[in-house]
């Protein structure tokens, strides 16, 4: 079963969170992640927007998507997050 990524960030130092994303997008692959969003336009159809950007990542399976999460490859990079952006993640199903 599909398992999706949900982030929502808050860019806090652009240059920053351009390194991070560089370095983080071979090893989302590596590990089968595809990205389905990844920013882009916001049209608001209902309520309110915080302006944070969001990015889903599809996995073949949550486990998948934690190997991701927890693999060596990844911790050293999860570092170069910290102060280019403060946001959140969750991990979901799919139907």
């Amino acid at each position: 079963m599909a398992y999706y990524l949900l982030i929502e960030a808050e860019v806090l130092d652009a240059d920053r969170y351009a390194v991070y994303r560089e370095a983080v997008t071979p090893v989302i692959v590596q590990y089968g992640g595809r990205f389905l969003v990844r920013g882009g336009e916001v049209e608001v159809f209902e309520g309110e927007y915080n302006g944070r950007r969001r990015v889903v990542i599809e996995f073949d399976s949550k486990e998948a998507a934690r190997g991701f999460w927890d693999s060596p490859e990844y911790a050293p990079i999860k570092k170069l997050r910290e102060g280019a952006g403060v946001g959140g993640v969750i991990g979901v199903e799919g139907v």
